[in-house]
Formats: C-alpha cells, structure tokens, sequence
C-alpha cells in the first residue's frame, strides 16, 4: 500500500485568516495544499488566480498543487508556474470534444468521451520542462479516457464530486474508476470532493493514496487528529 498523503483544499478556509490557516494546515500534518482556480466558466464558480497562488507560495513550504478548473489552461500555465505552484493539475475536459449538453458557457459539467493526446501531452510536457509536476483529473461524467498519457504525469486525480463547490455529497462511482486506474497506474491517485472520515476508507480501499479534504479538514475542531486518522488508513 503506498503511503496516504493529505492535501487540506484552501477553498474551505477562512481566506481573512489565510496565514493562520496555512500554518494550521502545517502543524496538523498535511502534505500538500490543494489550490482550487476557478474561471466561472469551466465550472459556475470563481475562486482565485496567481494572486492567491504567489501569496500561499510565502507563507509555506508544503507542496503546491494548482487545480486549473479553467478554459484554455494552456494559456495560463506560466503564470501560476511564475506564482509558486509545485504542481499543476489540468482538467482532461479542455482537451477534447465536449459532449452536446456540455457545449456553451452556461452548461455544466464539462464532460468528454476522449481527449486530444496530442495536445494535452503538449501541455503536460511544458508543466515538467520547467521542473514542476504535472496531473491531469476528469470530471465524474467523464470516462476514464488516460491511459495513453499515464506516462506523461506524476499523478492523477480523480474527482468524486462535480467540480466547482466544496461541501458536496461523495459520488461512489468515483470508487469504479479509482480501481480501474489503480490496476494500470503506480504513481499517486488522487481524490477530491466529499471526503471524510466515512467516504476516505472506501477511498484508500479502492487505490486512492492522496486524499483531498476541504470542509471536512477546516470544520474539525482539532485538524492534527484528522490528518492522523487519514494517515493511519494506509496502514490498516
């Protein structure tokens, strides 16, 4: 079993306080802190760009990981490189034709039934050129359509909630495609959205090691035991 890594999602946090809380997320253990970019067009919601990124970046050593839920990532690569973040994950969905009810400004998720390898192998080669890592994640809609690119990436990410909000339900089919994965891919297998003390278990079972937490993380009176308690499934 490879070891169980924690990656408190910044979305949850109290952004008046982002330096507490950045070292809250330190001292309870975590591995790494998930950067969720949001455009309000790839999902219905706006987060933060490099701004945030760059200001994370000097407050923490920890890992950066910059989840770009953005049209036209490629566009962007270099400024959240420039902002700090050690790695960048791409949603499969920018690169590849869009499902019909998926097409348009307005319409979510963004799902696709195969991707441009091509081009997305093109970005992810650019992302390691300058010494950072890269992933790529796939909304739950999307099949999982990797596997001529599992060699381009340092990791995967696979969602169990639709991209755009934290707080949402855990979607079991996430379990489906973490397995299939698992069978093909030694690297980290990550997985964001939903997860807590009752869903993360299922989770680690069906091959997932990098376990993404935001509400759950944030809300907990004492994070320290939370980031343990998540640790420890990787040795049950």
């Amino acid at each position: 079993m490879k070891k169980i890594k924690v990656s408190p999602s910044i979305l949850a946090a109290d952004f008046s306080r982002l330096g507490d809380e950045t070292k809250k997320c330190e001292a309870a253990g975590a591995d790494q802190l998930h950067l969720d970019i949001m455009d309000g067009n790839f999902v219905p919601n706006i987060s933060f760009g490099p701004v945030i990124v760059r200001t994370v970046r000097k407050l923490t050593k920890l890992e950066l990981d910059a989840h770009l839920m953005i049209e036209n990532p490629d566009l962007y690569l270099d400024d959240y490189i420039k902002a700090g973040a050690d790695m960048i994950t791409l949603h499969i969905e920018c690169y590849g034709q869009r499902r019909p009810h998926s097409i348009g400004r307005d319409k979510f998720p963004k799902e696709v039934d195969e991707i441009d390898v091509e081009k997305i192998r093109r970005d992810l080669k650019r992302i390691r050129a300058r010494g950072k890592k890269a992933s790529v994640t796939l909304n739950p809609g999307t099949p999982l359509c990797i596997e001529p690119i599992l060699d381009d990436v340092d990791d995967v990410l696979i969602m169990s909630v639709q991209p755009g909000f934290s707080g949402q339900k855990f979607m079991d089919s996430a379990l489906t495609k973490i397995k299939e994965l698992r069978k093909v891919f030694k690297k980290d297998i990550k997985v964001d959205g939903g997860v807590n003390k009752d869903t993360a278990p299922r989770a680690v079972e069906a091959g997932a090691n990098v376990l993404i937490t935001a509400s759950y993380f944030f809300s907990a009176t004492d994070q320290k035991k939370v980031v343990t308690e998540l640790k420890q499934l990787g040795k049950e």
